[in-house]
């Protein structure tokens, strides 16, 4: 496989990606970028990229979320908490949080609010919408994945023992337990041990990685997504988790 592959996940500084030139886990470098558009532009025109973020939004939220949080949450027992309901097409493209909760709650099935930590989210999901909204032929470079459903892939269908954060914080034998295996799967030490870019938490870092290698298996063609088939909103956005 020569298509770079890029896995990408949301930080405090904006968004960190790992990026495998020609697919290959030793060659495994980092960007921060402000803007998704800015990745894009600053790869090669087929890299493929996996990325830690909703795609595809419903304008009404049946019971146990969109069709890839209902499919993946069984793969992950105790992990599948993870995995949150992502709120209607109206309730995310609202600034304000009573607004966005009253709306979700108008949208959804039973009625359900928005939670502060997904509220925070709001403007990559909507960052990635509008970018792919803009631009379908990016469609097919673009993919949705999700950390703890790449570790349960890149283990062998079998999810994390150990959680990744404890009360919001992360945990260092979770963190510990992904960059085992990780680093088992082909990335390099230097990955995790070099001084991480501002605003990239170690836990940040080690999704992103993950979801690099998902991107690989997106390029040669391993990767299935969930539901299957996958799902479209009604702007034809894919709506489905690759892993």
């Amino acid at each position: 496989m020569s298509t770079t592959a890029a896995g990408v996940d949301g930080c405090r500084g904006g968004w960190v990606a790992v990026i495998l030139d020609g697919g290959r886990p030793e060659t495994a470098d980092v960007r921060t970028v402000a803007r998704i558009a800015d990745l894009v532009r600053g790869l090669p025109e087929t890299a493929l990229l996996a990325v830690d973020m909703p795609i595809g939004l419903r304008d009404h939220t049946p019971p146990g979320g969109r069709g890839p949080e209902r499919a993946v949450r069984p793969l992950l027992g105790m992990r599948q908490s993870s995995v949150f309901s992502v709120p209607s097409r109206p309730a995310v493209y609202e600034d304000d949080y009573p607004t966005a909760c009253r709306i979700a709650r108008e949208t959804s099935d039973p009625p359900r609010a928005v939670s502060k930590q997904c509220f925070f989210l709001f403007d990559k999901i909507r960052e990635i919408d509008g970018l792919l909204r803009d631009r379908p032929e990016l469609i097919g470079r673009i993919y949705e994945t999700h950390p703890e459903v790449a570790f349960w892939r890149l283990n062998g269908g079998r999810a994390m023992t150990l959680p990744k954060k404890v009360k919001s914080r992360p945990s260092r034998p979770g963190l510990d337990e992904r960059r085992a295996l990780l680093e088992r799967c082909g990335l390099p030490g230097r990955l995790f041990d070099a001084p991480r870019l501002p605003g990239v938490g170690e836990d940040d870092l080690i999704d992103a990685a993950a979801n690099a290698l998902i991107a690989c298996r997106i390029a040669d063609g391993s990767a299935a997504p969930f539901p299957a088939p996958l799902e479209r909103d009604a702007c034809g956005l894919p709506i489905a988790i690759w892993v």
